[in-house]
C-alpha cells in the first residue's frame, strides 16, 4: 500500500506550490502538459505530435508554402521548422520541392500518405479537442481561445 508520500518524505497535501498557482504562465504550462498528455492519449503515441499535426494542417491548407512561411505562420523558429519537416519527411508525409517562384526555396507539400494520415487523425484530434473543452461551454471555449490569443501577441 502507498504511504501518501513523496521520495522527499513529504506528504503531497503538505507540499506548497508557493506562488506558482496564481502565475500565469505556470497555469499555462500546466495547462499544456494536460492537452498534451491528452492529445498522445486519443491520437496515439506512435503518431503524431500536436506540432507535427499542426505542421502537416497548414501544409495541407497552403500547398507550395515555404519553411520560412510555415515558421511565421506558426510562430516557430526556422532551426525547428527544418528538424519538424526532416521528420515528416523521413515518414514520407510531406516532400520538399523546388519553389516555382524562387529556386533558393523548397516548397512543401503533402504526400499521399501525408494526406491519408492527416484526414484518418482529424477526427481524433476533434475527439480530443472536445475532451480537453468537456468543462467549458461553448462560450467559454470561445473566451478562452480569444484571452490566449490576447496573451501570446
Amino acid at each position: 500500500m502507498s504511504s501518501g508520500k513523496t521520495s522527499g518524505g513529504a506528504r503531497d497535501a503538505e507540499i506548497s506550490l508557493g506562488l506558482l498557482p496564481s502565475l500565469l504562465g505556470y497555469q499555462l504550462r500546466r495547462a499544456q502538459v494536460a492537452v498534451f498528455q491528452n492529445f498522445t492519449e486519443v491520437v496515439g503515441p506512435a503518431e503524431l505530435t500536436p506540432g507535427q499535426f499542426g505542421v502537416l494542417v497548414v501544409v495541407d491548407a497552403n500547398p507550395g508554402l515555404s519553411q520560412t512561411q510555415l515558421g511565421n505562420a506558426l510562430g516557430i523558429d526556422r532551426s525547428t521548422v527544418v528538424a519538424v519537416i526532416d521528420r515528416l519527411e523521413a515518414r514520407g508525409l510531406v516532400s520538399r520541392r523546388v519553389s516555382s517562384n524562387d529556386r533558393r526555396l523548397h516548397a512543401l507539400h503533402l504526400t499521399e500518405e501525408g494526406r491519408a494520415t492527416l484526414q484518418r487523425l482529424t477526427d481524433r484530434v476533434r475527439a480530443h479537442e472536445h475532451a480537453i473543452a468537456r468543462g467549458l461551454s461553448a462560450a467559454e471555449q470561445a473566451h478562452l481561445v480569444e484571452l490566449l490569443r490576447r496573451v501570446a501577441r
